[in-house]
């Protein structure tokens, strides 16, 4: 470990070196280009191994004192220790990042309770005549896991352990099944609650709830495209994916079903309601108690489906509501600002000496839904590109304090409105899901209803965990981190009801969540810190006139943006492109006019490729890990490309279409 060590500091050295004879000349040199001599060292050295959270710190204490000293030495030391004070304090006051560890212990509770080898398992009987069956059963595991947990080593690793060994026992090909679980493990990156997106908000100023309303899209389409390319790969290569066999495709069926499908009854509905309406004996021997719980276990997607209409009629002819004043869903910076402005705290600086940068509007916790002056995003074309935002009308004059209030007329009169008509839409809803409701009934045998009773032990508790987290925030019924916390408790409540919970695994799960958090909280931390420094150094401002000097069109500034956050994928991990690299990127966006929601959405699919590209990814690494000797880290790498591959044409379908990710935002919180 110590020649590591050595080795490692001998050739930060060398490169160190290197950079300044690279460098111009002592005379033409300005603190711009020791700020890109600081970013560039901070790339080696995290290349080279160093903790990416302390190497950050480490540069940025170090460069803040070079930029404090080179105008006044005297107070040098004590404006950077004074910046390291506030820049630690502005992280632990941003109060969206209570939501991290909430969500990471939810993660942790719901993957010992050992529900995704029950979910496996439910989803493969489910889907064993789709082609390629268990790859596709696996990447829908996967995305349905990855949503609960956002962990995405947990996923990959516990996948491999359970669908590695099954898919290769079936005779799959060791590259599709690799790339299966290592893409599926990854969707959780992107599908909300992720926690790379609390980390680009609470980094780019853009509301938490925005981000997760606009990636929920894309992923579910990330997750199709996926499941297309593998049932497109089973029937084009029938020897890559075979299909199951007749044997494996077998439900084993209770007595009493059994019974009755000798008999000719093979359906469930006709079969359990004419059982029930007979006076003799059930054949099978089951009560008519048993029975009458079958019938309203078969009965429940129609009840489900009532239900649903039900809700949305009230909702679709419920009178229109008097206009109200929105709030922001959370703080945003001003994107027209200089780079100097993002991200840094006011900095007390000597007479003529060098200043800190003021700091932009902290982070806060969403209240509710966003002023108009974030509507820009919705009516976004091609290129993302948004014209400025028009002045929104004039504040009606507020009343006297002696004013009589005019709320209960209003009230009443509002209350005394019609009821709307309901859209021919929801009346073309209605008739395409009752005539499948119906196709579904006639099909309906007693097999499909073992595997209904199947998944909803194992399928539907989850989902209905997940549904209630998303839907509490993107509907506003809660915030992000209040969600966090009804999400915690919902995972303890399924550890406890699949009699999983126990002191030893609450406390590997808090162990787990303590040390997740302790490393975001630092990787912070860190890149505050040397953001500031970059900041103070005039770094920023370098780049900023070299990418406008460039005279680029919003589109070609948005290409070079996601080509260069692509090529940082391969060697650095999405944390560290978030934290170094995007407060680089965001004080450009307002000069192109370009929505900082909607460039989340894309560096967040983009940023995927950190997991799937060599020769840093992380998610071969852990498969191979549990996968068996016989397969190779190569067949990993091969199987991941085609999913690589399907990641970009995922961003160029989210770009030339952007109300993939900007529809649902814009319907919620316009």
């Amino acid at each position: 470990m110590r020649k590591e060590i050595w080795f490692g500091l001998s050739m930060l050295v060398a490169i160190v070196i290197a950079l300044f004879a690279l460098m111009p000349a002592p005379a033409d040199m300005t603190n711009g280009h020791v700020g890109l001599l600081m970013l560039a060292l901070v790339v080696v050295a995290i290349m080279l191994g160093f903790p990416t959270a302390f190497t950050l710190m480490g540069m940025g204490v170090l460069f803040a004192w070079y930029a404090f000293h080179s105008r006044d030495p005297n107070q040098a030391i004590q404006l950077t220790l004074d910046l390291m004070v506030q820049r630690a304090y502005s992280v632990m006051a941003n109060d969206v990042l209570i939501s991290i560890p909430l969500f990471v212990f939810m993660g942790y509770l719901v993957e010992r309770a050992n529900l995704i080898e029950k979910l496996f398992k439910s989803l493969h009987i489910a889907m064993a005549r789709v082609p390629g069956s268990l790859a596709v059963a696996t990447i829908v595991t996967c995305a349905i896991f990855a949503t609960a947990t956002g962990i995405v080593g947990a996923v990959v690793t516990l996948m491999g352990l359970l669908a590695l060994p099954a898919m290769l026992k079936a005779g799959y090909s060791t590259r599709l099944s690799a790339g299966a679980i290592t893409a599926g493990g990854c969707l959780g990156i992107l599908i909300p609650p992720s926690v790379l997106l609390i980390v680009y908000g609470a980094t780019a100023g853009v509301s938490v709830v925005k981000l997760y309303a606009g990636a929920l899209f894309p992923g579910i389409m990330l997750a199709v495209l996926y499941v297309g390319y593998v049932m497109l790969v089973a029937k084009l290569k029938p020897d890559a994916a075979p299909p199951l066999s007749a044997e494996e495709r077998r439900v084993a069926l209770p007595p009493f079903a059994q019974a009755m499908t000798a008999n000719g009854r093979a359906m469930a509905l006709p079969g359990l309601a004419g059982a029930l309406a007979q006076s003799g004996p059930v054949p099978g021997g089951a009560g008519k108690r048993a029975l009458a719980q079958q019938l309203l276990i078969a009965l429940l997607p129609a009840l489900a489906f009532a239900a649903l209409m039900g809700m949305s009629y009230r909702i679709v002819t419920a009178p229109a509501a008097a206009p109200t004043e929105l709030v922001e869903l959370g703080s945003t910076q001003d994107l027209s600002a200089s780079a100097s402005d993002v991200g840094t705290l006011a900095e007390p600086a000597p007479a003529g000496g060098l200043e800190e940068p003021p700091a932009s509007s902290d982070l806060a916790e969403p209240p509710g839904a966003e002023t108009p002056a974030g509507k820009a995003a919705a009516g976004q074309g091609a290129g993302a590109v948004s014209p400025a935002a028009p002045a929104g009308p004039a504040t009606p004059a507020t009343p006297a304090a002696g004013a009589a209030a005019p709320a209960p007329a209003a009230d009443a009169a509002a209350g005394a409105q019609p009821s709307r008509p309901a859209p021919a839409s929801f009346w073309i809803a209605l008739g395409a899901g009752t005539a499948a409701l119906l196709l579904f009934y006639v099909f309906f045998s007693f097999a499909r209803l073992e595997i209904l009773k199947m998944l909803m032990g194992s399928l539907f508790p989850l989902a209905f965990m997940i549904l209630a987290v998303l839907g509490s925030i993107v509907f506003g019924f809660a915030t992000p981190t209040e969600a966090a916390a009804m999400g915690a408790f919902g995972g303890m409540l399924l550890a406890i009801a699949y009699r999983r919970f126990n002191f030893g695994m609450l406390r590997e799960s808090a162990h787990l969540t303590a040390k997740t958090s302790a490393m975001v909280c630092w990787l912070f931390v860190g890149s505050s810190i040397f953001s500031a420094a970059f900041a103070l150094l005039g770094g920023q401002e370098l780049i900023n006139t070299w990418v406008l000097g460039m005279e680029l069109t919003p589109v070609q500034f948005m290409l070079l943006a996601q080509v260069i956050i692509f090529l940082l994928g391969w060697p650095l991990e999405w944390t560290e492109i978030i934290v170094i690299f995007m407060p680089i990127f965001i004080p450009l966006l307002g000069h192109f006019n370009i929505d900082p929601l909607f460039f989340g959405l894309l560096v967040a699919m983009n940023l995927q490729t950190a997991f799937l590209s060599p020769p840093v990814a992380m998610s071969a690494f852990y498969l191979k890990g549990v996968a068996p000797p016989h397969v190779t880290l190569n067949q990993i790498f091969l199987g991941m490309m085609p999913f690589m591959a399907i990641q970009v044409l995922g961003v160029v379908l989210l770009y030339l279409f952007p109300a993939i990710g900007l529809w649902l935002p814009g319907v919620l919180y316009k």
